[in-house]
């Protein structure tokens, strides 16, 4: 199973490979966040372990932000190798296609975004805590049965 760490660093390079806009700490908070609900959304398990919590800019992986806290709002530098062999293609694939539909996205509208969702919004207006898995798992299925 892959890390919140080990998402991030594929948004990362993919951002470099692509040649998008920069990535700040709030916005890769974000994807990381989306690839975790739809991934729970499609194959019914979690991508990654690591607890998503609800804080007042949106969901947060609190390890992946004290990682790349350093950054402030600034772009955050990318890995200089990254182990391609440790996603598998379903992995990538979710990663890919969450990058192309959300990564277009600056980090104000993405917080945005997440703010009017359920996961987060139930979450911070019961006292903040850990999103549960369960809570995303149900919004995302209604969020690409839409789609």
């Amino acid at each position: 199973m892959l890390s919140a760490k080990n998402v991030a660093e594929y948004f990362l390079v993919s951002n470099d490979e692509e040649g998008r806009d920069l990535i700040s700490n709030l916005k890769l908070q974000k994807l990381v966040y989306y690839a975790q609900g739809v991934y729970l959304a499609l194959y019914n398990t979690p991508l990654f372990n690591d607890p998503i919590e609800a804080w007042t800019h949106g969901p947060v992986v609190p390890d992946l932000y004290h990682e790349y806290k350093k950054f402030g709002d600034q772009a955050i530098d990318g890995p200089a190798n990254i182990d391609y062999t440790k996603y598998s293609q379903q992995e990538r694939d979710v990663l890919d296609d969450v990058y192309s539909c959300f990564g277009q996205f600056s980090a104000w509208k993405l917080r945005d975004m997440t703010h009017e969702e359920r996961p987060w919004k139930d979450t911070y207006n019961n006292g903040g805590g850990v999103i549960p898995l369960a809570t995303m798992k149900e919004y995302f299925m209604t969020f690409l049965q839409h789609d």
